[in-house]
């Protein structure tokens, strides 16, 4: 498993590193060994409207239902070979596993065509078709090359009115997706699983601070409106806060002062705040404690500040009855059983929308994600292998599972 994402990892859109966004001409290669490796276990392969690929291994019953099991085949930048597209692998691993049983319902494997939103500075677009949420608003956003969504899915050879016949089948059960954790806290507590029981929500906000740009040689410090310095006495207050609160985090990753010059005292300061928590009151509650930190800071240094709300992505919940089935099968496997929360978004979050969902992180070495360094265990990849075996079979000798368990 871990030599195929090795391999699929040379499909890029660069030639000194990994880059592979929505449907870019490296993706046709990663569909064709997708296929290859899944037509071998006579799985039904197709690629949807937009892009997505999709395998179906059916059900000892031609009329039962179907489990989905998928992650997102995109990257980011610079990427490591292993942030989503481990998570279609191991899929296809299970179904390597099973093959040629049958189980009570189908599993199909889903590869989606974009979650990192880089192309078009819109996420999820392989798995917002399965829940029906690709409007022309959507289809109609442009990348750098002012190519609309629209346009991007013919030039690959689809068609845009298809769409529709991408969503989730009506006799989908629920949502399985395995992911390497891409952050530190499994490594730190020595445990190579985790199931996931929710999904961090998030708030993206622009904040600017107005100040009075001057010389930086002539104006003495006790008569100065330095944009700048307020903003980087608001950025320690930032860390300070998000210290204070169990499981919150907050960060300015984006600073611009205006005009930028080494003999100019700034007269605006532009940054951009991420605040996470599973909680939606708690996070809530610190944005609105940051933000008035702000004001005052601002008045107390004779500023204005001006903030302007970019992103609220509530938290998601994963299916308690899934995630209680998956802590069983890490058990199986032979781990520890641990629950923790993404702080990253996935696919899991949207398709939560319409089925069932529930996650599976893999440890991740270092912590390190989004970076050639990314990487994965053997035996953790191993074990995780082992979980999806022992949680298929539990769902499959499970009736509330076949009977459709809701939340």
């Amino acid at each position: 498993m871990i030599a195929r994402c090795r391999k699929l990892s040379v499909f890029s859109e660069d030639t000194n590193g990994l880059r592979r966004t929505f449907l870019s001409p490296p993706m046709r290669e990663v569909h064709k060994e997708f296929a290859r490796w899944m037509e071998a276990l006579g799985v039904q392969v197709r690629v949807d409207a937009v892009g997505n690929i999709r395998g179906f291994y059916p059900a000892a019953d031609a009329n039962a239902p179907r489990l989905l099991i998928g992650s997102h085949l995109d990257t980011v930048p610079n990427a490591g070979a292993f942030d989503g597209i481990l998570g279609v692998v191991l899929g296809i691993a299970l179904l390597e596993e099973l093959h040629p049983k049958r189980l009570p319902f189908g599993i199909e494997v889903a590869g989606f065509s974009e979650e990192e939103g880089v192309r078009f500075g819109k996420p999820f677009i392989g798995s917002r078709a399965l829940v029906g949420r690709l409007d022309e608003e959507l289809l109609s956003a442009v990348d750098g090359q002012g190519i609309r969504v629209r346009d991007a899915i013919q030039k690959f050879g689809l068609d845009p009115a298809e769409i529709p016949n991408a969503k989730l089948s009506d006799d989908t059960l629920a949502y399985l997706e395995f992911h390497i954790e891409q952050g530190p806290v499994l490594e730190k507590l020595g445990k190579s699983l985790a199931a996931v029981e929710g999904i961090a929500g998030q708030s993206r906000i622009e904040v600017i601070f107005f100040g009075r740009a001057n010389h930086a040689g002539t104006t003495p410090m006790n008569l100065r409106h330095d944009a700048l310095a307020g903003a980087a006495e608001w950025i320690g207050a930032v860390e300070r806060s998000a210290c204070e609160t169990a499981g919150l985090v907050a960060t300015v990753g984006k600073i611009e002062a205006k005009p930028g010059a080494t003999n100019v005292i700034a007269g605006e300061a532009r940054l951009s705040l991420d605040v996470r928590h599973g909680s939606d009151a708690i996070r809530a509650q610190a944005v609105e404690e940051l933000l008035g930190n702000a004001e005052q800071i601002a008045q107390q240094r004779r500023l204005f500040v001006r903030t302007a709300a970019l992103l609220e992505q509530r938290a998601v919940a994963m299916n308690s009855f899934l995630v209680g089935e998956i802590e069983r099968a890490i058990a199986k496997a032979g781990c520890e059983p641990h629950r923790m929360v993404s702080g990253a978004g996935h696919d899991a979050m949207i398709l939560a929308e319409k089925v069932p969902s529930a996650m599976i992180f893999l440890r991740t070495p270092g912590g390190i994600s989004h970076d050639p360094a990314e990487s994965v265990a053997v035996e953790d990849v191993e074990k995780a292998i082992a979980c999806g075996v022992k949680l298929l079979e539990q769902l499959a000798a499970s009736p509330e599972f076949c009977k459709r368990a809701a939340t």
